[in-house]
């Protein structure tokens, strides 16, 4: 495993403790389909969410939440589709946020943007 995707990593596990703590149940955790993967799928009240998670140790390359384009929304949306679609989930209100990380030695912050389409 290399150094970024040890990051990513740490960033996910940082992600659900701070969802937990907001209350928010884990339904999935790096859940995998044909259309690609999704971080995190939870359910906040009655509400779906489905979360990307973004980690960075440095802004030199811009901010977290930069990194989800119109392709990778649109790559997010399908997952959640064929998500619902398999579950069998219907009339639930959902959501997409993402959640930025910021790391630095010894400290970490988290920016969570809801409702990012």
């Amino acid at each position: 495993m290399n150094r970024n995707q040890e990051i990513g990593m740490l960033g996910e596990r940082l992600a659900v403790k701070y969802l937990e703590k907001k209350e928010y149940i884990i339904l999935e955790r790096n859940y995998r389909c044909r259309q690609g993967e999704m971080d995190i799928i939870a359910k906040d009240n009655e509400e779906i969410v489905f979360i990307e998670v973004k980690t960075r140790t440095t802004i030199n390359f811009g901010r977290p939440a930069e990194a989800v384009n119109y392709i990778k929304r649109e790559h997010l949306h399908n997952i959640a589709r064929y998500y619902l679609y398999t579950k069998k989930i219907t009339k639930i209100p959902i959501r997409f946020d993402v959640i930025e990380i910021y790391l630095s030695k010894k400290e970490y912050a988290v920016n969570h943007i809801k409702q990012i389409m």
